[in-house]
């Protein structure tokens, strides 16, 4: 039996491409068919990739940092002895044989391929360290960049291998070189920067090297067409990638084709905070939390109001109201604002929401998420009163509908049956596609959400 090529297979809606965190195996080592071969980084989520045939690695395509289109090869599987690998490699042989013809291995989201670009994408440059600068050193080849030693100005050397951490340093100005590893061999992980972050004295600042060429400075020098700029003083530039250029992306797309409007209004939440308070001090062992309880409210209002519920197919001209809600939560995480959604979220218990959002937040901000929970939303819930603001305008999340945001819980003043008293209060924005409803709709549900914050009994009559 000839070699085969596995692809990066298509890992999910819109990327073509990720980037090798890890490989998982070595050229000689022996797979089993599913056998996780390499960690890769999309723009969304870091996943794992198994690789769909059995046999011995003969040949592993691309190094750890390099990025790698979809359906291009990523690795190559030699048989071993006697032709049929651990499980049967032979059955189901001729599938695929189709699947590499149609540029895909064994699909991991989804069964769509797309044909990226071949090679690989241009390295995003390097930050140099400030202020002095080093002795010009010949650039090391990607393989040796991201498996081995990171030699750093000074004569540092850190063992870095993940592209995520290598990123994260740069972002917080760490130097890796001065972090003592913990990984295995020494290796500097996620866990060591963010200690570095918590700990003394930030090491010597990354700073970028001026990208004008021939422009003056007052008072600085010229050497070699750039201006001799002291560190902390010049521009930084941050290349728009990653995460961040899917949300520019999304974000630009539903500014220009969905018409949105904002209504907001004061809600009472004193009430919503006291019933929180009664449930977790009733059931300490599994408490609720207060996104729980919107994420509950909000699920009673789409339940009143649909057409909020829906998505407008441009091409078809029509709007398709889901029969399901599919909530997402929007999450800040270091690699940028995502949006996990939790599917089918109105056949679960207001105790089922509470540890469903709080294991999807965790997996979110740790990156674990898979890219297949991160779209096919039809509602999103945003909670920005965690930033300590009061109210927002958010921008739809393309292509869905509308987008409920909660401003931070504060004390206030508050007229209660004509008398002043202090009360907790919030504010509750809603935004959405006017193309969809008209304001007596937005309206309604706005206040019904209000209603329910102001008397959480209302949630029961219309469960």
């Amino acid at each position: 039996m000839s070699e085969r090529v596995f692809l990066l297979p298509d890992l999910g809606e819109g990327l073509g491409e990720a980037e090798i965190v890890q490989w998982r195996v070595a050229v000689g080592d022996t797979v089993t068919v599913d056998q996780s071969v390499v960690e890769v980084e999309t723009a969304k989520a870091v996943v794992d990739v198994p690789c769909p045939y059995a046999g011995r690695v003969v040949a592993l395509h691309g190094a750890a940092g390099e990025t790698r289109p979809v359906g291009q090869p990523l690795i190559t599987i030699a048989p071993t002895d006697g032709g049929a690998g651990v499980g049967g490699e032979t059955v189901g042989h001729a599938t695929y044989r189709e699947e590499e013809r149609a540029g895909s291995g064994n699909v991991l989201i989804g069964y769509g391929t797309g044909h990226g670009a071949a090679g690989r994408r241009r390295r995003r440059p390097r930050l140099a360290v400030a202020p002095e600068p080093p002795a010009p050193a010949p650039a090391p080849a990607p393989a040796a960049e991201a498996s081995g030693p990171a030699v750093v100005p000074g004569g540092g050397v850190a063992l870095v291998i993940s592209p995520i951490v290598r990123r994260l340093a740069r972002e917080h100005g760490i130097d890796p070189a001065t972090l003592r590893g913990t990984g295995p061999g020494g290796v500097v992980r996620r866990a060591d920067v963010e200690a570095a972050l918590a700990g003394a004295a930030p090491s010597p600042r990354l700073a970028p090297v001026p990208d004008r060429p021939g422009s003056t400075t007052a008072g600085g020098p010229v050497t070699a067409g750039r201006v001799a700029v002291p560190a902390g003083e010049e521009d930084l530039v941050v290349p728009l990638t990653g995460v961040r250029k899917v949300i520019a992306d999304k974000l630009s797309r539903s500014r220009r084709e969905i018409p949105e409007v904002t209504i907001w209004v004061d809600a009472d939440a004193t009430a919503l905070v006291e019933t929180r308070r009664a449930i977790n001090a009733a059931t300490p062992d599994a408490p609720v939390s207060l996104l729980a309880l919107l994420a509950r409210i909000c699920l009673s209002g789409l339940r009143r109001f649909p057409q909020l519920n829906a998505r407008v197919d441009t091409e078809g001209q029509r709007i398709i109201q889901s029969r399901g809600v599919h909530l997402g939560i929007a999450a800040q995480t270091d690699r940028g604002l995502v949006v996990p959604v939790l599917r089918d979220a109105q056949l679960l218990t207001t105790r089922e929401l509470a540890v469903a959002l709080a294991e999807t937040t965790v997996a979110a901000r740790a990156g674990t998420l898979p890219p297949a929970r991160l779209t096919g939303g039809t509602f999103t819930l945003n909670n920005y009163g965690v930033f300590g603001v009061d109210g927002s305008t958010p921008i739809i999340n393309h292509p869905e509908a509308a987008l409920l945001g909660v401003g931070r819980i504060v004390d206030k003043p508050w007229v209660v049956d004509g008398q002043l008293a202090v009360r907790k209060v919030t504010q509750l924005s809603l935004t959405f596609d006017h193309r969809v409803c008209d304001g007596g709709v937005a309206g309604g549900f706005l206040r019904h959400v209000a209603d329910c914050v102001e008397q959480p009994a209302l949630l029961v009559a219309n469960m």
